[in-house]
């Protein structure tokens, strides 16, 4: 997917602004950089991830949680083979189990694909999936998943 197709997925689902308007419980994703973007580039970088992985494990484009976080990059070490350093990107997803290798796959040649779209060499790029149980996830006011219908599979 094209980063024009992630803007305009972005502005139909929440024009202009990044928010974290829905409620729905989903994969949570972390962004570690080690450079700084422009707002709109961080907004885009965030919305990218997202779309990843609605398209990757096919979940509802309103069910999100994905937070990015810059360091500064004294407090980042990455890969010595990464090509520019100052993009070491690591990308932490953490799902319920189910997700076929395939769907895996599919996500992280998404990822890449789309970090290339901001310049960030395939190299530099590490992620990491955990795949945890629903009683380790507390949502809606702290109730475990493992209590909430998800509305969604999670063995695609």
């Amino acid at each position: 997917m094209a980063l024009h197709a992630f803007r305009a997925f972005a502005y139909e689902h929440n024009p202009g602004r990044c928010s974290n308007a829905y409620r729905r419980p989903m994969p949570s994703a972390v962004v570690e950089v080690r450079r700084e973007y422009t707002p709109e580039q961080e907004c885009a970088i965030l919305e990218m991830v997202h779309a990843c992985i609605v398209q990757a494990f096919r979940v509802s484009p309103t069910h999100r949680n994905v937070t990015l976080t810059v360091h500064r990059p004294h407090r980042f070490l990455g890969r010595l083979d990464c090509p520019a350093p100052e993009y070491l990107t690591n990308i932490s997803i953490y799902v319920l189990p189910g997700r076929s290798i395939d769907a895996k796959r599919r996500l992280f040649r998404l990822l890449v694909e789309g970090l290339a779209q901001f310049g960030v060499p395939a190299p530099c790029v590490l992620i990491r999936l955990h795949e945890l149980p629903a009683a380790n996830f507390g949502v809606r006011g702290g109730v475990p998943l493992s209590d909430v219908e998800l509305g969604y599979p999670v063995d695609v």
